[in-house]
């Protein structure tokens, strides 16, 4: 028959039960009394006085329970375990200083990247197969170079088909100007009837509207002409050409017309960014409260750096900032015109872009090692005068010239733990050393420590 487990645990509860008993029995008879010497007596524990009479059994069983209630007080710890006390350790050292107070303007940085300010893409305007191409892969050029060339042959001959046919017009405006004039005097004398007259009129006017038709002709074959010489409409940088000479070229603008290349201009250029919902109402509480240069107003300035630069020595000015935010992502696009005349920018770059997010305040500095983090928090810890460590929240801003800005939750004369943060505990004494904290102490490379 199959036993469930506590049933089971039961009986092996008894067993061990039994077991030990019996242990105990054969351990404490007469016999093994009489072979145990005092040398074998346990000295963990006195002795539980026995009481004359008392069974042995019955001495067995309070000298268990004695054992088994022992506090710890008697457990005894070795000299050399990690959890025995060591007397007389100083506390651990640490380095603190003092946090920096200067008079600095936060900064709002953003992922910004550079697009042109003109781009346009070449297609022919008329169709036919392209034989010269008249610039290099990627060079500058300026507004009127020429480009391409389109055979031109078939429209030049359109072109004299085109003069030949006005030619043959006049001719006939010419003579039925005649027959107009030859028959004004015979209608005069009554010789020619009216309607004989107006019919010559008529023929007249149907000549002279046929000139137009001509003309307009022979200035429609004159602009096709000139598009088979295809020439640069702004002044940029080109790229590639895309189809060589020998390549049929189809017009138009829609997306079946062959994209001959491209032209971007590349001074000035634009950089564009997106501000937060949040940064866009504190840029316009700054504007409202007199704060000139601000995010939110046109005309102010944006600083840039590239990302292999760690300063921001690019300048630039703020110079459209859309009409609405986007509902899918919560944020304004904005953009700053910047000069380029050396070429070092190119659209499509992604660059650093920074602009003054406060007024000019007091603000107190620490580098970022000094800053302590758990799960939801920002702190410190502090030495007092007594060389006990406490800790401190803290609210942190941007970097500034390597260090980081303290919002709040610091005081000037707060000696703050700088090096050896791992070593303090709140409450616990340490030994401060005091070092004065400079802004060359800062990295030298902003970007290093630019964690948080």
């Amino acid at each position: 028959m199959r036993v469930t487990p506590p049933i089971r645990f039961r009986l092996a509860s008894v067993v061990l039960a039994a077991g030990l008993c019996i242990a105990a029995l054969a351990a404490g008879s007469p016999a093994a009394a009489q072979t145990t010497g005092p040398a074998q007596a346990s000295p963990a524990a006195p002795a539980a006085p026995a009481v004359a009479g008392e069974p042995w059994l019955t001495r067995q069983w309070n000298a268990l329970k004695n054992l088994a209630g022992a506090g710890p007080e008697r457990v005894v710890v070795p000299a050399g375990s990690p959890g025995a006390a060591k007397p007389g350790a100083p506390p651990p050292g640490v380095t603190v200083s003092k946090p920096l107070a200067r008079e600095i303007i936060e900064w709002d940085e953003y992922v910004a990247r550079f697009d042109a300010v003109d781009v346009v893409e070449m297609r022919a305007r008329i169709s036919g197969y392209l034989t010269d191409v008249h610039f290099k892969d990627g060079q500058h050029v300026r507004k009127g170079d020429p480009l391409f060339t389109i055979d031109p042959r078939p429209f030049e001959r359109a072109l004299d088909q085109a003069k030949a046919e006005l030619a043959q017009a006049r001719t006939k405006v010419e003579n039925s100007s005649k027959d107009v004039e030859r028959g004004r005097p015979l209608l005069d004398r009554k010789i020619l009837s009216e309607k004989v007259f107006d019919d010559r009129e008529n023929l007249k006017r149907d000549a002279e509207a046929a000139v137009k038709v001509a003309d307009a002709k022979v200035k429609t074959a004159e602009l096709d002409l000139s598009f088979t010489r295809i020439a640069a409409p702004i002044s940029g940088r080109i790229s590639r050409a895309i189809i060589g000479p020998g390549n049929w070229v189809s017009a138009g603008g829609s997306s079946n017309a062959t994209l001959l290349t491209s032209i971007v201009t590349q001074d000035p250029i634009h950089i564009y960014f997106d501000v937060s919902e949040n940064n866009l109402i504190k840029y316009k509480r700054l504007r409202q409260q007199g704060t000139s240069g601000s995010g939110a107003e046109v005309g102010g300035a944006v600083q840039i750096a590239l990302p292999d630069e760690t300063s921001f020595p690019h300048t630039g000015k703020l110079d459209f900032s859309d009409n609405r935010l986007d509902p899918g992502t919560g944020t304004l696009r904005a953009r700053a015109l910047v000069d380029n005349k050396d070429g070092l920018f190119s659209p499509g770059m992604f660059a650093r872009l920074r602009i003054a997010g406060s007024a000019r305040n007091m603000r107190l500095l620490l580098p970022d090692e000094a800053i302590g983090t758990d799960q939801i928090n920002k702190f410190v810890y502090v030495v007092t005068e007594d060389g006990t460590a406490s800790r401190k929240a803290v609210t942190l801003g941007p970097l500034h010239e390597g260090l980081r800005v303290v919002r709040a939750g610091l005081t000037a004369d707060d000696w703050v733990v700088i090096r050896g943060i791992q070593r303090a505990r709140p409450g616990q004494k340490v030994t401060p050393k005091r070092e004065p904290l400079q802004l060359s102490a800062a990295p030298a490379e902003a970007d290093a420590v630019k964690k948080q």
